[in-house]
């Protein structure tokens, strides 16, 4: 990384592109390749159009990440490390409305939070910001602490884990031990870890690591903590007034007012950015259409988002229609019959030999729910004992509802990014 250093002295900024269409004199060209693509046969058109900088070669990704490395330990801004199954992408968002208030913050557009994404995203930062937010997203062992060692956060926070991924992660203890690399890179360079203080299984890996470091763990009577003490937070519950659908986000909000007052940001001033937020890109999104009420929660799904998404819509619609709920162990289910409520679910992707048991989960689910219209997208579908109708893509899903239309519907949409199932709203 050294040999950035000298190039990377003295810039307010960087402009990097990995798209030979879009080089300007004075950017950084990297000339990726793909399974139907290689940016090494542009690198001549770069140059001519002006690319200040070129990468390029068989390591062109890797020298990508050292660069966005180098760039990072340039500013010496603090960042703060989100990842987590479910909730990620809207705690990011939510913290950076908090944290927006008082700092000139950069952080994770849209989900630019793989391998490459992390690099793209430290590399748009400039010596203007005063704080960061890096998204890291995983489905394999090791993928993490890939993306720590690029980012090198000094805060972090994992949302939850879950069941997603299945296929590469092999179990749920492999997606415990993947996103809890976090947790390993904090703990070795005394970093801040913020935590849900609810959630067992964070706990569970929090402990991991602990020990793993080599920290001593002391146990009291209301809790156990490690020599590296964390930052607590409460799961708490849903404020009102926010444009956020679904209990399960009384976490993600939790999550960014403990953020927000661990830097300075008051509960209220949280609170009211919170409110103002709106959410998009499909997530956790209610609308209006002529004819339905929609819960638009499409841009991803594994079994455990399936499931909070299903009882939290559930909950929601007893508790408009006035019917009552019993709570069940610790968490809210509704056991009455809701009218007028439609679920258009999608299949789960990447769930490996746990696919049709999953599938056939939520199936159980919506079963025992007696719920009253049910749509279901995808082949994973058809193995499972649904008697409901299961369309093989969106496309067939919107000739369906063509045909047959709703009205007078309140309609979650829940399903995996490749269902796009934004596709039926126009129809709806």
């Amino acid at each position: 990384m050294r040999k950035y250093e000298n190039y990377l002295r003295g810039k307010d900024s960087l402009n990097v592109t990995t798209d030979s269409r879009k080089v300007v004199p004075g950017c950084i060209f990297v000339a990726l390749k793909g399974e139907h693509f290689d940016g090494n046969d542009f690198v001549e058109q770069a140059r001519q159009a002006g690319a200040e900088y070129i990468i390029s070669g068989e390591n062109a990704l890797a020298e990508l990440q050292d660069l966005a490395r180098a760039w990072r330990r340039e500013l010496g801004l603090p960042v703060l490390g989100i990842t987590g199954t479910n909730g990620k992408t809207t705690t990011k968002e939510l913290c950076a409305a908090v944290l927006s208030t008082r700092y000139n913050l950069y952080y994770t557009q849209g989900n630019l939070n793989n391998q490459l994404g992390v690099p793209l995203t430290l590399l748009s930062i400039t010596r203007a910001h005063e704080m960061a937010i890096v998204e890291m997203g995983a489905s394999h062992p090791g993928d993490i602490k890939e993306l720590v060692e690029i980012a090198e956060p000094d805060y972090g926070l994992i949302t939850n884990v879950g069941k997603a991924h299945l296929q590469g992660f092999g179990s749920f203890e492999g997606v415990m031990r993947t996103k809890a690399e976090l947790y390993d890179f904090l703990l070795a360079h005394n970093g801040t870890i913020f935590r849900n203080a609810d959630n067992a299984y964070l706990e569970k890996m929090y402990l991991s690591a602990c020990k793993a470091s080599g920290l001593s763990v002391e146990r009291s009577v209301s809790e156990t903590v490690c020599q590296a003490k964390p930052v607590l937070y409460h799961t708490g519950s849903m404020p009102e007034g926010t444009h956020l659908v679904g209990g399960y986000n009384a976490e993600n909000i939790s999550a960014a007012i403990a953020v927000g007052g661990y830097f300075g940001v008051s509960e209220e001033d949280a609170l009211a950015a919170i409110r103002a937020y709106i959410p998009s890109n499909n997530r956790s999104q209610l609308m209006q259409t002529e004819r339905n009420t929609l819960v638009v929660d499409a841009y991803n799904a594994n079994p455990t988002s399936m499931t909070a998404a299903i009882n939290a819509f559930c909950l929601s619609a007893c508790k408009a229609s006035g019917l009552s709920v019993e709570r069940s162990g610790s968490h809210l289910e509704a056991v009455c019959q809701p009218k007028a409520v439609c679920y258009i679910l999608g299949a789960m992707r990447e769930l490996g030999e746990y696919s049709h048991t999953e599938h056939q989960n939520i199936v159980n689910m919506l079963l025992e729910r007696k719920a009253d219209k049910v749509l279901l997208v995808g082949n994973e579908y058809k193995d499972t004992t649904a008697p409901y109708p299961v369309f093989e893509n969106v496309e067939a899903l919107c000739e369906y509802l063509q045909r047959e239309p709703l009205s007078g519907y309140t309609v979650l949409l829940k399903g995996s990014r490749s269902n796009q199932l934004e596709k039926a709203i126009p129809f709806l």
